[in-house]
């Protein structure tokens, strides 16, 4: 917000300190200048003089004056051109932008012609100016917009590559879509293979998924919206439909689906404007397709969603159940020093077990237990086992994430240095890592645990940079050591001119603020060499290593 004083201040300029604009050039005007050697004299026309912002009975007029009007992206361009002209003694056509005495520039095309003396040899370059800017505006915004068409993703619609189905988060989006319209129902399908041993492969498991979602889109209505909202687990939302209908469509596609598969649904009832957001919706679904496998029935109906604090309880409940019984395990993967060419660091990575699938991502469960208020106690459970690990093996430098509320959260801070303390940690093997694709809950808090974990010596870190909701801000708002482009920037970049721009821009403005940086989804020799040529500093991906069970010995050292 501006002051008083500064608003005086803009106020009382005079606004004839601006530039005059510039008019439009007499087409019929002929606009010229020569160049003769001999002196190293420049004339130049009136109509020439105009278009550049120079008086036209100017003195002692030069080729640095009139190189000095060349746009500076073009000195090569026009140099070429005019050598060209004087050594071939042909004429010579270009198109450069010039420069006026206020700053403005401007596009001509202009012809070189080598003038001759009576021996023959060049003396001097006649050139004649037409300003073609009208031409060159239009040439430029067809190239602009044709580079946005092809930078800027065609569709939010996102196939999951498995299914071909919605994903889960553009499926959620289209149940609220739903919830703003009318009333419907929403069922969730879990299929799975059986019992034995290669029903939990993951090749069968996907053979068996693809399969399903085949057969639901086949035997749903056009008007469906069918996605895939958990490792085996297929959403179908039947909006306006009656609770009639959606009951009888909801039983036919699970007949359908238990002829090549094990299946259970939950179905729920929804009514226009209800209580209960797309997650919620899901959680219910969810929630009544695993009472229907606990009773051994085909379906759970649900005919009004569960009120909002019994789904927090109920949540809260699973995740504390999940902790209990160890359904939650860690994955590390290491990263890279390019100075060194050594592993100096490894990120935890958190997964879930599956009933029947064995790791699976946590995107699901975390999404949930944050839009719930259920990440706490998850976010705690990872830092207490990396502080295990650190504890047991001295040299071993870890990467945390912790999530956006957990962060926000005054019990965090506490939590950290408790550990610190009872496992004798040093501080300067832990790095937290917060996303900056999510949303900090309170950031007076965030800021509070941010600067106690750095005084404590532990690091700090932005995950996901580029991709999420905070843009370059929270470089400024956190003492941030380290930041992690996003691997959607880094997976094509050896093809991909623009991801080049972007990344390079990256590391400048975080060298800039005196930031680390580590590239994710590094899979080539050929995007390792082009970030070694952009400055980043670690890098991670499949090249390096894939993720692996932290197994009780610990992690293998470099």
């Amino acid at each position: 917000m501006t002051v008083p004083e500064e608003r005086e201040r803009w106020t009382v300029t005079p606004s004839h300190t601006l530039p005059e604009p510039r008019q439009p050039a007499d087409e019929r005007a002929v606009a010229w200048f020569t160049y003769t050697a001999a002196g190293d004299q420049i004339v130049w026309s009136p109509a020439f003089a105009a278009m550049i912002g120079r008086a036209p009975t100017e003195k002692g007029k030069t080729r640095q004056i009139l190189a000095r009007h060349v746009h500076r992206d073009d000195h090569a361009k026009a140099l070429g051109a005019i050598t060209e002209a004087w050594t071939s003694q042909t004429t010579v056509h270009t198109t450069v932008r010039l420069m006026r005495a206020d700053g403005g520039w401007f596009d001509i095309d202009c012809t070189l012609e080598p003038m001759a003396g009576p021996d023959g040899a060049v003396r001097g370059i006649r050139g004649m100016v037409r300003d073609v800017s009208v031409r060159e505006r239009a040439r430029r915004e067809s190239a602009r917009l044709t580079r946005r068409g092809e930078t800027v993703q065609a569709s939010l619609v996102e196939p999951d590559p498995a299914t071909g189905l919605l994903i889960r988060a553009r499926f959620a989006d289209e149940i609220d879509r739903a919830l703003r319209g009318a009333g419907g129902a929403l069922l969730v399908v879990r299929v799975q293979a059986g019992d034995t041993a290669e029903g939990v492969r993951p090749d069968h498991n996907v053979e068996l998924l693809h399969r399903a979602a085949r057969l639901v889109e086949e035997k749903a209505r056009p008007e469906h919206l069918i996605g895939r909202v958990g490792p085996n687990e297929i959403g179908v939302l039947f909006a306006r439909s009656t609770w009639r209908s959606a009951r009888e469509q909801a039983r036919d596609l699970i007949a359908a689906l238990s002829e090549q598969s094990h299946c259970w649904g939950g179905l729920v009832r929804f009514e226009r404007d209800a209580e209960a957001g797309s997650h919620g919706l899901l959680i219910d679904a969810e929630q009544a397709w695993r009472q229907s496998r606990e009773a051994d029935r085909s379906i759970t109906l649900v005919a009004h969603p569960v009120p909002v604090r019994d789904r927090q309880g109920s949540y809260r409940s699973r995740v504390a159940d999940a902790l209990g019984t160890d359904r939650f395990t860690l994955y590390s993967q290491p990263i890279l020093e390019l100075q060194t060419n050594r592993v100096t660091r490894h990120e935890l990575l958190l997964r879930v077990l599956d009933e029947a699938d064995g790791p699976q991502s946590p995107i699901q469960v975390l999404d949930t237990a944050e839009r719930l208020d259920a990440i706490f106690d998850i976010d705690l459970w990872v830092v207490e086992r990396a502080m295990r690990l650190a504890a047991e093996q001295p040299g071993l430098c870890l990467q945390v994430n912790l999530s956006g509320r957990s962060v926000g959260d005054p019990r965090l801070t506490n939590e950290v240095e408790k550990l610190l303390e009872r496992y004798r940690v040093e501080p300067a093997q832990l790095t937290f890592e917060i996303t900056e694709t999510a949303l900090i809950g309170n950031l007076s808090e965030a800021r509070r645990f941010a600067d106690r974990v750095r005084d404590l010596g532990c690091g700090l870190a932005l995950d996901d940079f580029g991709s999420g909701y905070a843009s370059f801000r929270y470089l400024r708002l956190f003492p941030i050591d380290l930041v992690k482009i996003d691997g959607e920037y880094v997976v094509d970049l050896v093809d991909n001119p623009q991801d080049q721009v972007l990344v390079r821009a990256l590391v400048q403005v975080c060298q800039a603020y005196g930031i680390h940086t580590v590239a994710e989804f590094v899979q080539d020799e050929a995007t390792l060499r082009m970030l070694r040529e952009l400055g980043v500093d670690y890098v991670q991906g499949y090249l390096i290593g894939r993720p692996s069970p932290v197994e009780p010995g610990g992690l293998r050292q470099p």
